[in-house]
């Protein structure tokens, strides 16, 4: 059912959407769910999320969560307006505590166990977690997590928290000055606020996702990266990943992107390589060629921003985190989506119906496929999450053994048609990045 929660100001209410196998003990697993949709757009009770299959399966209590987004959510403006609005721009991150709060308070009742949490969420939902991992306010309110397809690499620097709320009040026509005009604006205006400044960021070198997490100094105090290398996440176990084609669902919807040339390939590379593009694109036409893929610029490119914005995040954070915490592990995600005559490949969001068991529901299959091998690997893939939600450990059952992720033997389970554990994969393409500007890891 739905359950409200006020922020302790009483200015916003959250729905809770739940569902759990039973009451009467409060010993199971809770699994909170925390939507996608790049801090703009998504709500916990869209229906790909619909978690009554992954509760009766596991016999676990799943949670889904909404919190503010856009530029009620993630906008800076303290500074601009010096403190008249004191928002720093993770509202929307402070949302999501609020309910983590609601979760420790209020779970018993509905037969969950309040000291076996786990956090999780696809996207600017993984995103989410990776923030939470380093914020002090969340620490003690979950104590398992799983970033799928975002990690610790995306949070804005202050300055780029100003320059973006610079650039909204002057595609609004407001002056900073003038609080009681931002803060009387209606919904709509602010919503379409938010592609207007999405057609002009090219032109202003604004962040490729202007609405996003930003290091403030106090709610999120550094880069969530850097916070859980020192230790900020220590007790936490973590199992990450990505999908092997992330990008080509953003590709598919760009027509520029098919007719891309070899020197645009090129200056692309430069972007995250600098002098080294050339080897960079060198290493990912071999690796491509290696697994029968094609090799043309706009694979090329595509394999890079994949990497860029999903896949080296959540490597970056297992490897931080294995310092602190043996328990971390990761995978890939190879299951092709059988849309768009098959274009998408294994792109951003496949893995989603199979984590959550949707993926034969409400048209689904349209887009994650059906049959007796997706059957099975919804079976594998909900075990894999419900094991770990509930030990910690993903393996276990029907999932083979699977050994953490270290520097050492890098282990990935590639869940997909042919389910396996690797050692590095991709290795020649992962070490590439050593050559890149890792600050540019997570952004678009």
């Amino acid at each position: 059912g739905r359950h409200s929660v006020a922020d302790g100001t009483g200015s916003v209410a959250r729905a809770h959407l739940g569902w759990t196998p039973g009451t009467a003990r409060s010993d199971r697993p809770v699994m909170v769910w925390i939507h996608g949709g790049g801090f703009t757009i998504g709500s916990g009770s869209q229906p790909v999320y619909d978690g009554q299959y992954l509760a009766r399966k596991g016999d676990v209590v799943v949670v889904t969560i909404n919190y503010r987004m856009g530029a009620l959510g993630f906008m800076n403006l303290n500074e601009v307006t010096n403190g008249k609005i004191p928002a720093t721009g993770n509202e929307g991150l402070l949302d999501q505590i609020a309910a983590l709060r609601w979760v420790q308070e209020n779970i018993a009742g509905f037969g969950g166990n309040r000291d076996n949490v786990t956090i999780l969420g696809e996207s600017a939902g993984g995103m989410s977690v990776g923030a939470l991992l380093a914020m002090p306010g969340a620490k003690g309110l979950f104590h398992k997590a799983i970033p799928q397809s975002g990690a610790c690499s995306t949070a804005l620097t202050r300055e780029d928290g100003i320059r973006v709320s610079e650039a909204v009040l002057d595609v609004l026509g407001i002056d900073a000055a003038d609080t009681d005009a931002l803060m009387n604006l209606p919904e709509e205006t602010l919503t379409k606020v938010q592609a207007d400044l999405g057609a002009r960021k090219s032109g202003e070198a604004l962040p490729g996702m202007p609405f996003e997490p930003i290091v403030d100094g106090e709610a999120l105090p550094g880069l969530p990266l850097d916070l859980v290398t020192q230790g900020s996440a220590a007790d936490i176990a973590i199992l990450a990943g990505s999908t092997a084609e992330e990008w080509k669902l953003f590709s598919s919807m760009d027509p520029r992107a098919a007719n891309m040339s070899e020197a645009e390939l090129l200056e692309t590379a430069k972007l995250t390589f600098g002098n080294d593009a050339q080897r960079a694109v060198d290493t990912y036409r071999e690796q491509l060629a290696s697994e029968n893929r094609p090799v043309t610029p706009q694979e090329v490119a595509g394999a890079i921003m994949t990497d860029k914005a999903f896949r080296m995040p959540a490597l970056a954070l297992l490897a931080a985190q294995h310092q602190h915490n043996s328990r971390t592990y990761n995978y890939l995600f190879d299951w092709s989506s059988p849309a768009m005559g098959g274009m998408l490949g294994a792109c951003h969001a496949v893995e989603l119906g199979f984590v959550v068991g949707t993926y034969d529901k409400n048209g689904g299959e349209a887009f994650s496929g059906a049959g007796p091998e997706a059957d099975a690997l919804a079976h594998l893939t909900m075990t894999v999450w419900i094991n770990f939600a509930r030990t910690g450990q993903p393996g276990g059952g029907d999932v083979p053994v699977w050994p953490a992720y270290d520097s050492d033997s890098r282990a990935t389970m590639i869940l997909g048609e042919n389910t396996r554990i690797e050692n590095a994969p991709a290795d020649t393409t992962r070490t590439v990045w050593d050559l890149a500007d890792q600050s540019s890891l997570g952004s678009f």
